[in-house]
């Protein structure tokens, strides 16, 4: 609850202000504070705060894909009134809570909030599962292979039981008490603990867990596809050129992108504050106050521009702004130069300010001069304008609107690369991470940015490159290729999808605009930022709360930590539950009494897993965290197979001792042998922990970390000294001769060098430890 505090999700409404005088203010508040009764403004991106009846609508297409499952998107409209007999789903005029919009904007009526709105309702009673992730389904694995194993064992250990003691409600509490040992009861406990000291530690690093198994996957990924804008670059671009269509200087170009950012209100950014910066700082001044606005056409990631419709007195016009029409009234268009191209059939000679028609050289000139710049680094937009009589205007028809447009020229921008993008680029690589970048921006400026922070481009592609290949070519293209430019929002997504299935990868997509959404909720790890829109960081994992490469190399790491700590538990776990039951099935098959007494047993068991608590505080060795760690559900098998047998020796090799040396075979001596069984099972599984928990010798390569080492102090002493205590009476315990000690010294030496040896050939033979 605390961190997510730290998570804001700004929405603009509509309230109340004064006390006696009632004014009309539009602020922001975080979505949580929405009431019903208050009236929202949204724009592409947002994601409505409740269930909302629209007021005004312009160009607005909704994705209610959160309610619906399905990826395609709905028109909906202000002014229409719906027949009671219209599915609840498909009313145009009612935008539900969850949902988020792809393009246009509008202002609606807050009807139900929280508990009362629609997606509420559904998931009341439905609920919404994500798919398990590999971690998930090995963990899932291991708890079904303890149950085969337990299934079989325990059958046996109780018959054998009865057989000697002809009691069978005895026979039958000790077979329970050997499966509660069999079960790793810690797990929850430790993996838990394990992945909330993670997002502890994650949120001093200034990132932000909303989904704590994403740690897992955090630690696992090894491939990391980034956006270019604002994560390699610094989001904070300049003017640099504002040009015509010849490329010379033009100040008229810059005049008519300045009213276009000045009265643009729907999703405003940093292009709009640099080139208003820029005409501010520089001291031009084009008297925005004599122009009015009638309306806008709103940015989409579809059509990639923004439209204004702006008026102005007519003695305003004598600088030949829109010279010859008895009105004043312009189309000013701003946004991708190839988009602004399209809807051009004019171009505006040099100088003169006269027309002519727009020809293929004139078009291939002009992206000529784009190109060169975008080698530069720079980023291209392109700015028309189309002179129109107010009387013709029609606000329903948009698309009319921007057609037959007059092309003006260029202006470029620059956003320089993050110092500290190239750092952390290296850093990652070095742990395993590839990058590869995925942008909407032109390959040209992709290859420049990337080249700047250290990305390899010997392999790029564009997105309309990619529709022609077929399926191979295109899975083998992207395993290929590292920067891919021009993306839409949907071959992001084919490339994350492409990526994780046939790739076999573990996928991370950082991201913060709307164009990012499909991508993030496909990958394994969601990543985006605190300034980020709203549905991208809706369906975000993680959320870094800096724009800043080097926060997400800390959470790798730390996500790799996370995940060693709990492959320590859940080997450790495995290896020692299963040898003592092992060991429990050959004592009971020769004995004619129980090993341990079922109290005995749970004892032991609690005991030990009292030592395991301090496990999510323990180090790892340094290269650990070096590469990606991934969940193989056929590792623990051959884990057991190779480690459980080598403790179950010594098991069986102190049965001999007790049985030939101290004659603790016969019922008489129950209790000597009790006693000695319990304090060698639990000093034996306080050791497992040390020698799992490293690839190296402990004690002489590697020391654990001191809570590790406290916690196994203190269950040996109390394992030595319970014996001599009232409660070891209590529970039919006896006092141990000094000559056993010294036999476990020898034993556990040798319990050492045995399985240091089975240890450097395990790793020898598959290359890893934990």
């Amino acid at each position: 609850m605390q961190l997510s505090e730290l998570l804001k999700s700004p929405v603009r409404v509509q309230r109340c202000a004064g006390r006696v005088i009632q004014t009309e203010l539009v602020v922001q508040i975080d979505q949580r504070d929405i009431v019903p009764g208050d009236i929202v403004y949204f724009s592409p991106g947002d994601l409505f705060p409740g269930d909302v009846r629209l007021l005004t609508a312009k160009e607005l297409v909704v994705s209610q894909s959160s309610l619906t499952g399905e990826s395609g998107t709905m028109e909906k409209i202000a002014n229409i009134r719906e027949d009671r007999r219209t599915p609840l789903l498909e009313l145009k005029n009612i935008c539900f809570m969850g949902t988020s919009v792809v393009s246009g904007s509008g202002t609606g009526l807050v009807i139900s909030t929280g508990s009362n709105t629609y997606m509420s309702t559904i998931f009341a009673t439905l609920g919404k599962e994500k798919p398990p992730d590999a971690f998930e389904k090995g963990v899932l694995c291991a708890s079904y292979a303890l149950i085969c194993i337990m299934v079989v064992v325990v059958p046996v250990i109780v018959l054998s039981d009865y057989h000697a003691t002809h009691n069978l409600s005895e026979s039958i509490i000790f077979g329970i008490s050997v499966a509660v040992a069999l079960t790793p009861q810690m797990l929850p406990l430790i993996v838990n603990t394990n992945l909330a000291k993670g997002a502890i530690a994650m949120a001093r690093g200034r990132c932000i867990v909303k989904s704590l198994s994403s740690i897992q996957n955090m630690g696992a990924m090894d491939i990391l596809c980034i956006d270019k804008t604002g994560t390699l670059t610094m989001d904070r671009v300049i003017v640099i050129h504002h040009l015509d269509s010849w490329g010379f200087p033009s100040e008229r170009v810059l005049k008519f992108a300045f009213l276009n950012s000045y009265f643009k209100t729907e999703l405003k950014g940093p292009i709009d504050d640099a080139i208003l910066a820029y005409v501010y700082t520089n001291g031009y001044r084009f008297q925005s106050s004599k122009w009015r606005k009638i309306d806008e056409v709103p940015f989409d990631f579809i059509r990639r521009r923004m439209s204004v419709i702006v008026e102005t007195d007519l003695n305003t016009i004598l600088d030949d702004t829109c010279p010859g029409i008895e009105t004043a009234s312009c189309v000013i268009t701003k946004g991708a130069l190839e988009e602004v191209l399209n809807i051009c059939t004019s171009i505006e000679q040099i100088d003169s300010g006269v027309t002519a028609a727009l020809t293929p050289e004139d078009r291939s000139r002009v992206l000529q001069k784009s190109e060169e710049l975008s080698n530069d680094g720079l980023r291209v937009l392109g700015v028309a304008i189309r002179k129109m009589k107010t009387k013709n205007i029609s606000m329903s028809n948009y698309t009319a609107i921007e057609s037959n447009m007059v092309f003006l020229g260029l202006i470029s921008f620059f956003d320089p690369p993050k110092d500290s993008a190239k750092q952390a680029l290296w850093q990652l690589a070095e742990r395993g991470v590839k990058a590869k970048v995925l942008t909407g921006d032109s390959l040209s400026l992709a290859i420049k940015v990337c080249k700047e922070v250290g990305i390899r481009t010997t392999h790029v592609i564009t997105g309309p490159d990619l529709e022609v290949l077929d399926h191979d070519e295109f899975h083998e293209t992207i395993k290929r290729v590292t920067v891919l430019a021009r993306l839409t929002p949907i071959q992001k997504l084919r490339v994350v999808q492409s990526l994780q299935k046939v790739g076999n990868h573990v996928v991370g997509f950082l991201g913060d605009g709307i164009n990012d959404s499909l991508a993030l909720d496909a990958a394994d790890v969601g990543i985006s930022v605190d300034s980020a829109a709203s549905v991208a960081k809706n369906l975000a994992d993680i959320i870094l709360l800096e724009k800043d490469l080097n926060v997400l190399v800390s959470g790798v790491e730390r996500g790799r930590l996370t995940y060693g700590n709990t492959m320590k538990y859940i080997k450790m776990s495995l290896v020692a539950n299963i040898s003592s039951v092992i060991s429990l099935l050959i004592a009971t098959l020769f004995l004619r009494f129980e090993p341990l007494t079922p109290r005995q047993l749970l004892t032991q068991n609690f005991l030990y897993n009292i030592g395991q608590i301090a496990i999510p505080w323990d180090k790892m060795e340094e290269g650990y965290a070096k590469s990606p760690q991934h969940w193989s559900s056929k590792e623990l098998p051959i884990f057991m197979l190779w480690n459980g047998p080598v403790c179950s020796i010594f098991d069986v090799a102190t049965f001999l001792f007790l049985w030939f040396y101290y004659g603790a075979y016969r019922v008489s001596a129950s209790e000597f042998f009790h006693t000695a069984w319990l304090v060698e099972g639990l000093l034996m599984q306080a050791l497992i922990i040390h020698m799992v928990r490293t690839e190296k010798i402990p004690f002489i390569q590697d020391m654990a970390s001191w809570p590790v080492i406290f916690s196994t102090i203190t269950v040996t002493a109390v394992g030595i000294i319970i014996p001599f205590t009232p409660v070891g009476k209590v529970m039919g315990l006896t006092y141990l001769p000094l000559s056993y000690f010294g036999f476990l010294v020898i034993l556990f030496l040798g319990y050492f060098t045995l399985g240091q040896v089975v240890k450097r050939a395990y790793i020898l033979t598959n290359r890893q430890w934990l």
